[in-house]
């Protein structure tokens, strides 16, 4: 009886607080320090990765250009995100409209899809560089790889559009207090007070019909992948060191997010604070180690960053000099 009266007579809310880690008090500022370091580390080993690839032609075949694909991406929300989370535990800067809060859900969630995305096209590459090497150039001309890129953006657009459409829609009028640091939707979703067994269910079929879907394909490209080098003698060592180099990615993304799935699944053991912590690790830290490990294991990236890198120590001699 209650909620006919409150949705008729108070309107929906128009702005919200995000209220993570308030409980931490004056220890708030100290979280900080980690999303400052992260900042730092995710702008300059991407920027970094992506000016290698860019400035040496060398490198302007697909598996490379995927790598700088996924850089860029990976870049973007620490560049996004952290900022906001840095006024927010700082200074308090805690409001936030509702446009504002569905535009950085979608953001934040379409990022998220393309790199999902992304893993997979990276499967499908080293698929074509592995089982079909004759015809890897033929079959990753632009031409033919849009066929395989623009459907899945436009799944990825589509999916986000409706679960942030939907999510608009719904009345506020109960609280606006988000418990989180960032719009995510189901933080944002369980503060209407009409059902939203709707805006579950998309979310669920978004989940199901993206990342589950794309790890489907993945893990049915490694499969094929491997079965082939088992029965081929002639397969290049260094595309299988590739394809071992997205799969470690791949179980780095996969652990973040299932530790942070269970983080909520465990509520009364981890303390609201650390749960957030966990929650918020996973989207950033994948950021920093995807660089590095790129950078690392890739023969050609490494050997062109350290090239760089070890130009530049002569100059400086010279200079005091």
């Amino acid at each position: 009886m209650r909620m006919e009266p409150l949705t008729e007579n108070i309107s929906s809310h128009k702005y919200f607080i995000f209220s993570g880690f308030s409980e931490l008090g004056t220890l708030k500022s100290f979280v900080s320090i980690p999303f400052l370091i992260l900042l730092i580390v995710s702008v300059f080993a991407n920027s970094l990765l992506i000016y290698v690839i860019i400035s040496q032609r060398s490198l302007h075949s697909p598996m490379y250009i995927l790598i700088a694909c996924m850089a860029l991406f990976d870049v973007s929300l620490p560049l996004l995100l952290i900022p906001n989370l840095l006024l927010n535990v700082l200074f308090d800067w805690t409001k936030i409209s509702l446009s504002g809060c569905l535009a950085q859900m979608f953001f934040v969630h379409f990022v998220g899809t393309c790199q999902s995305t992304l893993l997979f096209w990276m499967a499908l590459d080293r698929y074509f560089a592995i089982c079909t090497p004759l015809y890897y150039h033929v079959q990753l001309s632009l031409p033919r790889f849009l066929k395989f890129v623009i459907p899945l953006l436009i799944r990825n657009i589509i999916m986000i559009m409706v679960v942030v459409v939907l999510a608009g829609k719904l009345s506020y009028c109960f609280n606006n207090v988000i418990n989180h640091c960032i719009c995510e939707h189901m933080a944002l979703v369980e503060l209407a007070c009409g059902s939203t067994t709707i805006n579950s269910l998309v979310g669920l079929l978004t989940v199901f019909l993206v990342t589950v879907y794309d790890f489907l394909c993945i893990t049915t490209s490694y499969i094929i992948i491997f079965v082939s080098v088992l029965h081929s003698r002639t397969t290049s060592a260094k595309a299988l060191h590739t394809c071992i180099t997205h799969i470690i990615v791949l179980v780095i993304s996969l652990t973040l997010v299932l530790t942070a799935f269970l983080s909520y699944r465990i509520r009364n053991s981890l303390p609201a604070s650390g749960r957030l912590f966990v929650s918020i690790m996973y989207l950033f830290l994948p950021s920093c180690f995807n660089p590095i490990i790129y950078g690392i294991r890739t023969t050609e990236i490494r050997q062109h960053i350290l090239g760089m890198l070890l130009s530049c120590f002569p100059k400086e001699q010279n200079r005091i000099e």
